[in-house]
C-alpha cells in the first residue's frame, strides 16, 4: 500500500481512518474500533498521521509515534473549512487528510505527560481557588477528568515545588 497520508477522525469508541497517497488521491477508508484501532497503524510504513485536537489526542500522538509515524495535530477551526458536506466522521477524516496537506497549516504542539500532569494541577487550582465550599472542593478533580488519587499525590508534593493546600488556598505561613 503506497499510504503516505493518514487522516483520522478520534470519537470515543469508533474511529474513522482516511488513507491518502502523496497525490491527494483516496487509497481507502475505514471505520475502526478502539481495539482495531493500533493494530492498524502498526502494519503501515512510517507516514504522517493526522489528528483533529481533542481530549485524547496527545495520547493517541504518543501512541502512533512509538510506531514510527509523523503526527501532526490540527485545531479544529482549521479542519472546518474543508469539510465538504455534512459534518460525520467520515467526511471528519477527509478533511482532516485534505487540510494537512495545505503549505500554510498551522499545527499545534503535543504535550508530554509531564506537560498534561501540570496542566492538570493548574486547572485543579484554579478550581479550588473559585469554589466556595468543601463540597465543590471536592468535585473538581472530576470536573477536569483528572482521578482524585491523581490529583491528591500531586498535591501532596510528589513533584519539587509543588505547594501545600494551605499555600494554595492564600492562607498565610506560620512562622
Amino acid at each position: 500500500m503506497n499510504a503516505s497520508t493518514i487522516g483520522i477522525d478520534l470519537v470515543k469508541n469508533v474511529f474513522q481512518v482516511h488513507v491518502a497517497n502523496a497525490q491527494g488521491m483516496t487509497v481507502f477508508t475505514k471505520r475502526l474500533s478502539r481495539k482495531q484501532f493500533l493494530p492498524f497503524p502498526a502494519k503501515l510504513p512510517p507516514c504522517l498521521v493526522d489528528i483533529k485536537v481533542c481530549s485524547g489526542a496527545n495520547y493517541w500522538a504518543r501512541r502512533l509515534r512509538e510506531l514510527g509515524h509523523e503526527v501532526c495535530q490540527m485545531s479544529p477551526q482549521f479542519v472546518k473549512p474543508y469539510i465538504k458536506t455534512n459534518k460525520n466522521d467520515y467526511n471528519d477524516a477527509q478533511a482532516i487528510c485534505e487540510a494537512v496537506a495545505r503549505p500554510d497549516m498551522r499545527f499545534v504542539p503535543s504535550k508530554t505527560i509531564e506537560q498534561q500532569d501540570l496542566q492538570a494541577l493548574h486547572r485543579v487550582r484554579t478550581g479550588q481557588a473559585s469554589c466556595s465550599s468543601p463540597q465543590q472542593t471536592s468535585q473538581g478533580p472530576d470536573r477536569t477528568g483528572q482521578t482524585a488519587s491523581h490529583v491528591r499525590a500531586m498535591w501532596r508534593g510528589s513533584r519539587k515545588g509543588a505547594l501545600s493546600r494551605k499555600q494554595s488556598r492564600g492562607e498565610p505561613r506560620r512562622v
